[in-house]
């Protein structure tokens, strides 16, 4: 192994702490609408979702080398800059994964290193074309390509499944389902897991342990393999819960469409060496399947919340990692303090979740904040629409006769629908 020093030690174990953040963060992308549509048992499918991130970790460098060689230039940058870079990260997945919020774990780092860079060496040792080409663009692309790679398959998926019964086609889908999230998750290997490779890469290049130009070392590639692994069997449930229900209700079709979708954008980003947020891929996939789906319903209130912090993702962690960055010049006491700063804060995030426990127990249980209430033309709507029984009949051809008690049981629901409007105004 290469030589070593303190400072480096602390910037890897570091970097392995944010992957173990990444992990649970991001197993939401993988298995968040299989858990939601009863596909999988919750710990079986963060289970699953942990053993194909580990191989998926082994299948590609090419992400790492874009973090390693392409983001920052290499020279001047030193493990200080890394360790701040870090620290801006973790902080903002812990702070989004505390109000249950799906934000990229990929844009919260590369945001911390191009704010710890520019603090230390000025606006010339970030690489702003590769920012640009393999960040910026990919991050807009990603949900609306993936969006509409679901919106489309949703449609079809309901199309070709129209003749089956309701059953016979919910449990195929489930299965499907189970194959996709499993590909979301090998996906997400490839693309997350070299995230860290690729910062551990520059740390080891910065700190004098690894010549300009290399590649990952085999046990960096594991290490950050089993990191990932193990963030992602603990499950991000708040996120989850987010991303399986918060944001639009999914039959087994549309999980299928998601996910597929999601995955396809994943792998084809990996292999061009798109440093891609899955998050932003599996979000948009999750919001096209529910418009896909006829009488299928996006959030939008939740949806705006993301929004939000996907765009405040990048400057946040910048600003963050720029302020630990210019703590440590001070030197040793210097990166005491910000470390100091960091575990203490991640306590006291840990602190406030436990106020309020999401965990596999109550993952899919949706609280009433994350429903949007009925505006006035939806309840008219629904105020004047065909009672079940009624609607059941005429599907049936009208040859079964309803009964007094029948429809006495629909009457009061439905004036008392057609009332509501009237009695909101």
């Amino acid at each position: 192994m290469e030589h070593i020093t303190l400072l480096l030690g602390i910037v890897i174990i570091t970097a392995l702490v944010f992957d173990f953040t990444n992990g649970f963060h991001d197993t939401a992308n993988a298995m968040a609408t299989t858990i939601s549509t009863g596909a999988l048992k919750p710990k079986t499918a963060v289970a699953m979702s942990a053993v194909l991130n580990l191989v998926g970790a082994f299948m590609s460098v090419e992400v790492a080398k874009t973090i390693s060689k392409g983001l920052v230039n290499e020279e001047g940058i030193q493990p200080e800059v890394i360790f701040a870079a870090l620290v801006g990260a973790i902080l903002w997945n812990l702070v989004t994964w505390l109000v249950g919020l799906p934000s990229s774990s990929s844009h919260a780092l590369m945001g911390g290193l191009i704010g710890a860079a520019v603090a230390s060496a000025g606006m010339g040792a970030v690489n702003g074309s590769v920012v640009v080409t393999k960040v910026l663009i990919p991050a807009v692309a990603a949900p609306l390509v993936a969006g509409a790679a679901a919106y489309l398959a949703t449609k079809v998926t309901y199309k070709v499944g129209k003749g089956m019964g309701e059953k016979t086609s919910a449990k195929g889908y489930r299965a499907g389902q189970i194959a996709s999230a499993g590909l979301v998750s090998l996906a997400h290997g490839t693309n997350d897991a070299q995230k860290t490779m690729g910062i551990i890469t520059l740390a080891l290049v910065a700190g004098g342990a690894l010549a300009p130009g290399s590649n990952p070392p085999v046990w960096v590639i594991v290490s950050a393999g089993m990191a990932i692994a193990m963030g992602t069997y603990l499950g991000g449930w708040r996120i989850i819960r987010t991303m399986g229900s918060g944001l639009t209700d999914l039959q087994p079709q549309q999980g299928f469409a998601a996910q597929t979708s999601a995955a396809s954008v994943i792998l084809a980003s990996s292999s061009l060496g798109f440093s891609l947020s899955t998050t932003h891929a599996c979000s948009g996939a999750v919001m096209g399947s529910g418009l896909g789906r006829k009488g299928g319903v996006v959030r939008w209130s939740t949806a705006s919340r993301m929004f939000i912090a996907w765009g405040l993702t990048l400057p946040a962690a910048a600003l963050v990692a720029a302020g630990a960055e210019l703590v440590m010049r001070t030197g040793d006491v210097g990166v005491a303090a910000v470390a100091v700063f960091l575990i203490g804060s991640c306590v006291a995030i840990w602190f406030i979740s436990r106020r309020q426990v999401v965990d596999h127990t109550n993952v899919n249980e949706v609280s009433a904040a994350d429903h949007e209430q009925a505006g006035v033309v939806t309840t008219a709507i629904a105020a004047v629409t065909v009672p079940p029984t009624v609607s059941a009949l005429s599907a049936a051809g009208g040859t079964a006769a309803v009964t007094d008690e029948e429809l006495r049981a629909t009457i009061p629901a439905a004036t008392a629908a057609a009332t509501a409007p009237a009695a909101a105004v």
